[in-house]
């Protein structure tokens, strides 16, 4: 992960994590180039995303040719523009983009450059609502909170699938 608070704990630069991250898939691949894993990008900045894209490129990986490609440290960002910067720029390289953890506004802000997301959004969410309303009323007597709830799971999950097939501004890219 290339989050500013984690480069503090590992004391790592942004550029070594993004090597260690094009490694590890490399080595993994070595062991079993039939093993059912796909790579994931890192960075901080657009030209971070940008250098580790490159990375695997010059070590023979051709990100394009897999079914999905990881987007990590995209999930903890304070704006929205951030990850819109960063999976609008991959997308235009001709991956498919799976994005760590987006929920939400990024979510449906992105979404037209994500193949697939996932996100543990929905038991944060059903956390906070257990301490104004408890559970849902099907579930009360059975748990004290649905932040590991199927139901509550799946509300969100439909909720989030009906907030992303709503009509939207879509993006237009300009030339610089």
């Amino acid at each position: 992960m290339c989050e500013p608070d984690m480069i503090a704990k590992t004391g790592l630069t942004v550029a070594k994590h993004i090597d260690l991250t094009v490694g590890n898939f490399i080595d993994l691949m070595s062991i079993d180039d039939q093993l059912p894993i796909y790579p994931s990008v890192q960075g901080w900045t657009v030209a971070d995303y940008e250098h580790c894209v490159d990375l695997y490129e010059r070590r023979g990986v051709d990100l394009t040719a897999y079914p999905w490609v990881g987007v990590g440290s995209i999930c903890r960002r304070k704006t929205i523009r951030e990850p819109f910067a960063i999976l609008s720029t991959l997308a235009a390289m001709g991956l498919r983009l799976h994005g760590y953890g987006l929920k939400g506004d990024a979510l449906a802000a992105c979404a037209e450059w994500l193949a697939s997301a996932d996100s543990m959004a929905w038991s944060a969410d059903a956390r906070w609502a257990a301490l104004r309303t408890g559970p849902l009323p099907e579930c009360v007597g059975t748990h004290k909170a649905c932040s590991n709830c199927i139901r509550w799971a799946m509300r969100w999950r439909e909720k989030t699938l009906a907030a992303l097939r709503a009509p939207r501004q879509m993006s237009l890219t300009l030339a610089t």
